[in-house]
């Protein structure tokens, strides 16, 4: 069992519990997936971009991603339907703790001049959404291999009902919020 799993079940849920008083621990939220997607606008030109994007997203998450093809054709973007645009990976269980793990403690901590992660970036509903610029802040990426830098959008979808218990519950867990 991963450390942060280990830290839900003995810390986190209690806490949740108490503070909100729930009266069943199976209401107490907790995190469902952590779905990780690159958008690479490029990859319809140079079918290389998109195949680096592939393998990046597969050593940061542990995980084959998916490729994600276009739904309509742009013309003004001259994208067609089903061109390849992009990547994503939907993790769950272990490997998405170990992934959270690694974002709040190794990789943000690496992104220049962080300053915490915002609290605005929750939807209404319990899921928190994390734009990132590079990939390279993740210890996995070799620098000297990357051909083109490329972001990423981490969504955290959780089972809390509102933003409140959900914020309660990522800090419990370690997430680096900026101070609102």
């Amino acid at each position: 069992m991963s450390r942060l799993k280990q830290k839900y079940i003995e810390e986190i849920r209690p806490t949740l519990a108490e503070r909100f008083r729930y009266r069943n621990i199976y209401q107490v939220p907790r995190i469902e997936k952590v779905v990780i997607n690159m958008g690479v606008g490029q990859g319809k030109d140079n079918p290389k971009i998109l195949d680096a994007a592939v393998s990046d997203l597969a050593q940061i998450t542990g995980q084959r991603p998916v490729v994600t093809k276009a739904r309509k054709s742009v013309a003004s973007f001259k994208l067609r339907e089903g061109m390849s645009i992009g990547c994503k990976v939907t993790l769950r269980g272990a490997r998405m703790y170990d992934f959270l793990d690694k974002l709040f403690n190794v990789a943000l901590p690496r992104v220049r001049d962080f300053r915490g992660i915002s609290p605005r970036s929750f939807d209404g509903r319990g899921n928190f959404t994390i734009g990132l610029r590079e990939q390279l802040i993740f210890p996995e990426i070799d620098y000297s291999k990357v051909e083109k830098i490329l972001g990423m959008d981490i969504i955290i979808v959780t089972t809390a009902k509102t933003d409140e218990e959900a914020r309660e519950l990522l800090t419990l867990m370690g997430a680096p919020f900026r101070a609102a």
